[in-house]
């Protein structure tokens, strides 16, 4: 059961943040995963932007742009973190922090994104082998 004080949710956040304020101006001091998830960024910008066509990634809001690097990222490069526990996670975030759609958007971009991921939807909490 995740808590509002778990670590993994804590450092999710911590990253959010720094790719959301990194957005409007660099930032010295970062998370070292800050840095790989921007050595992919060409990468998993393609993958949001076959996810949400209409959006181009210069239109998506910085707080849900934010949110959908830091999971597809994780889709594609934590391969031992479920598929259910990276979408339940961004779901959150971008609840706590975006606007009264971030959520259902950033839901339905992600489904779209398991399949550009190589991964598949999971019902269970297991990772796969």
């Amino acid at each position: 059961m995740k808590s509002a004080l778990d670590p993994r949710h804590l450092k999710r956040i911590l990253v959010f943040k720094s790719l959301f304020a990194g957005s409007f101006t660099d930032q010295p001091d970062h998370p070292s995963r800050v840095d790989k998830i921007n050595s992919h960024l060409v990468q998993i910008d393609e993958i949001i932007q076959k996810c949400a066509p209409e959006w181009p990634i210069s239109q998506i809001n910085r707080v849900d742009l934010a949110v959908l690097r830091q999971a597809v990222y994780e889709l594609l490069f934590k391969t031992q973190t479920p598929t259910k526990v990276i979408i339940d996670e961004a779901v959150e975030i971008a609840k706590r922090y975006g606007g009264k759609t971030s959520s259902s958007f950033v839901n339905g971009a992600l489904a779209a994104a398991i399949g550009y991921s190589g991964r598949e939807e999971t019902t269970d909490d297991q990772p796969k082998p």
